[in-house]
């Protein structure tokens, strides 16, 4: 599958019947797009500036371009991708990220959070971006994550196991010129002998963290799934919480009403890990599957509590994820008792504020990159509505080919 971009006139205005903006419903809107940026937003019939081509999308909804605050574009979305990965020289892991990138943004994900890639890969595919590469979509990039001797993901790097470590590590992290530091406040299911459930750092630990790269102007996300993880990442002052699912060695915890009032109260954003698609002759692995009831609980019971929840799929890590699987997470979110419109908004304007690109990515309003999706119906009246997507603009330009499902 090869992706593309087509050239087009530096000005270009899109016709469609609604818009979701990143926060409202707007009817018959007029979004002009000068290069990389949006210009303006009207209703109605505008005139067409001269030498602006114009594109109509009848029956279409435009959107921004949805944004994944969790993926791993070094794991291939493969059956063995921490195999598949080991098997690539820098060289080959570099092109293998490139593509599974290029999927994100055809799949109308044009912005993503890479949250741990091996030997600082992810921030190559940020420049080439950067760079003008418009079949790559925006990367915000931990880099290599910050994990205990032997704990989980340490085959990604480097480990750090006290407090003048983890210092350093964090230091290193910054002078490479990563956008935020992911650290795994927890273990997690894809190394060996690492148990989900068990904390791998102390509150005092994770506070080095968090001061250190505070203090160099980088924000923290903390991989955790058990309950004294998450407890020990919200006490540090992390500024994010990956996965957040209270896990048990054999269930899942409710949500503890004190440690949800301080996640609230110090608006400790929430990466929660849904989103998945169908693929034959796979499925997700039965430690999950047997406790998404438990999941769904805990995130609705976060949602109806005022939490920041945006989503972070895991993108990479298995066939049912791959890097363009968000737009799968949009009708699942339902059961979390999400609107369509709140769904949109977790995915867009919400995660944008997030990862720190709410000034330019996450809404159709003047001023912001034109990152901007349209698909057929109304996806806040039927999340599903989705999946038909007809056509996706990355910083202006239009992507041709790339996933349809």
């Amino acid at each position: 599958m090869t992706i593309t971009t087509r050239a087009r006139p530096r000005l270009l205005l899109l016709r469609a019947a609604r818009l979701f903006d990143g926060e409202a419903l707007l009817d018959d809107p007029a979004v002009l797009v000068d290069g990389a940026r949006i210009v303006s937003v009207t209703q109605g019939t505008a005139g067409v500036p001269d030498g602006a081509e114009v594109v109509g999308l009848p029956g279409a909804t435009l959107l921004p371009g949805l944004i994944d605050t969790h993926v791993h574009l070094a794991f291939d979305a493969s059956a063995q991708p921490v195999t598949r990965l080991g098997e690539r020289d820098e060289a080959a892991a570099y092109e293998a990220m490139c593509r599974a990138a290029r999927s994100a943004a055809a799949g109308g994900v044009t912005t993503v959070r890479d949250l741990g890639d091996r030997g600082y890969l992810a921030l190559g595919v940020r420049a080439a971006a950067r760079d003008g590469d418009h079949t790559l979509p925006e990367i915000v990039a931990a880099g290599v994550p910050i994990t205990t001797p032997g704990g989980h993901c340490h085959f990604l790097g480097d480990a750090a196991g006290d407090v003048a470590q983890l210092r350093e590590a964090v230091r290193a992290r910054a002078a490479r010129g990563v956008d935020v530091i992911k650290v795994m406040a927890s273990g997690g299911h894809m190394t060996p002998g690492s148990r989900p459930e068990v904390a791998q750092y102390t509150v005092a630990e994770l506070r080095a963290v968090v001061e250190q790269a505070h203090a160099l102007g980088l924000p923290v996300a903390a991989h955790a799934h058990g309950t004294a993880a998450i407890a020990a990442a919200v006490e540090a002052g992390v500024d994010c919480l990956e996965h957040a699912t209270f896990m048990t060695p054999d269930s899942v915890e409710d949500v503890p009403a004190e440690l949800l009032d301080a996640i609230v109260a110090r608006r400790v954003a929430l990466s929660l890990t849904f989103g998945t698609r169908q693929v034959e002759g796979h499925a997700v692995p039965p430690s999950i599957a047997t406790r998404m009831t438990g999941f769904i609980r805990n995130a609705g019971r976060m949602h109806r509590a005022g939490a920041r929840i945006v989503i972070g799929t895991d993108a990479g890590i298995a066939p049912v994820k791959p890097h363009f699987v968000l737009r799968h997470a949009v009708p699942q979110l339902a059961p979390l008792g999400m609107s369509g419109a709140e769904a949109l908004h977790a995915v867009t304007a919400r995660a944008a504020e997030v990862i720190g690109l709410g000034h330019r990515k996450g809404r159709i309003a003047a001023g912001y990159d034109a990152d901007i999706l349209a698909v057929s119906g109304d996806p806040v009246a039927e999340p599903a509505a989705i999946h038909r997507l007809l056509t996706v603009y990355v910083r202006g330009r239009q992507v041709v080919g790339g996933p349809a499902a």
